[in-house]
């Protein structure tokens, strides 16, 4: 059984999440933050498997901090948000699923989103069209990169993640 955390500030989508993820045996919905303090005791008391991670939350908190904080306790998420972030964040999430969402949309997220956390190479027919999954540094185009390249580390990554967070973008 795969336990999720669901991090949404809007208590009505949240519950309306638990329900579509409980709508297969296989989830467990193990909680529900609407900031990140709450994301981050959730994961603490409950140790979930996969976090459904809005980017906007309540007290002014916002899920990129939240998803750094998850990596750095190895608990994957999928960012479920009304607007994707601009690049992609593959060490810090699996991939993003736009609001607004169906009831197949989050079914086939989850689908995929157990793949890839079990490790399975599966070709799902059709992957929602609101979804966009990261692609792993590991999993990316293994040829030599020139020199002139520049590739942030993940300390690059939070920096520009921090400053995007502390700009006015709300």
């Amino acid at each position: 059984m795969l336990r999720i955390l669901v991090v949404e500030d809007d208590s009505q989508l949240a519950e309306t999440l638990k329900y579509l993820v409980e709508d297969n045996p296989r989830y467990r919905v193990v909680a529900i933050a609407d900031d990140a303090e709450g994301a981050l005791a959730a994961v603490d008391e409950h140790d979930p498997d996969l976090v459904l991670l809005d980017l906007h939350l309540a007290h002014g908190t916002t899920g990129f901090s939240v998803a750094a904080r998850l990596n750095d306790f190895r608990v994957p998420c999928l960012i479920v948000s009304g607007k994707a972030p601009s690049f992609p964040m593959p060490d810090l999430a699996l991939g993003c699923l736009l609001k607004p969402f169906t009831a197949e949309d989050v079914h086939r997220s989850l689908a995929m989103a157990e793949d890839m956390l079990r490790g399975r190479e599966t070709l799902r027919p059709k992957l929602p069209d609101n979804l966009t999954l990261y692609e792993a540094a590991d999993a990316r185009d293994s040829s030599p990169v020139p020199e002139a390249s520049f590739i942030p580390s993940r300390r690059s990554l939070r920096t520009r993640l921090e400053h995007w967070i502390s700009g006015q973008h709300h």
